[in-house]
């Protein structure tokens, strides 16, 4: 249940529109004790074959690691990439995510999303 509140303000204060994530579970958040009133959060997503998600932003600094399968993305300035398992990118706070997706159509991928910044106020 609070893996689903999180994804459901995430994807409130993205600019547009709902992720399409099969699943969804928040590993950790922590308050950043060498940054005061910063924090990190974890959150591994696993996306059916297939899927995506709609274009959006974040308001966070984001660390995204690929665990599993392949992951099509492409962040507002950069080229447009499918990574494979073990394969990492950043999204800069506020930085526009175009695409977002599995890249199979066969196999489920999974990705580790790590968020860096303020912490939402539900959260703290």
């Amino acid at each position: 249940m609070r893996a689903t509140r999180f994804l459901i303000a995430m994807l409130t204060l993205a600019a547009v529109g709902a992720a399409k994530a099969t699943q969804d579970d928040t590993l950790l958040t922590a308050a950043l004790t060498q940054a005061p009133g910063q924090s990190l959060e974890a959150l591994r997503v696993t996306y059916a074959p297939g899927e995506a998600s709609k274009p959006h932003s974040h308001d966070r600094d984001a660390y995204v690691y690929v665990l599993d399968g392949l992951v099509r993305s492409q962040v507002e300035g950069q080229v447009l990439r499918v990574y494979a398992t073990g394969e990492n990118w950043f999204e800069p706070a506020g930085a526009r995510h175009l695409v977002s997706a599995n890249a199979s159509s066969t196999a489920p991928a999974t990705i580790l999303v790590v968020f860096v910044g303020k912490p939402h106020p539900s959260r703290q």
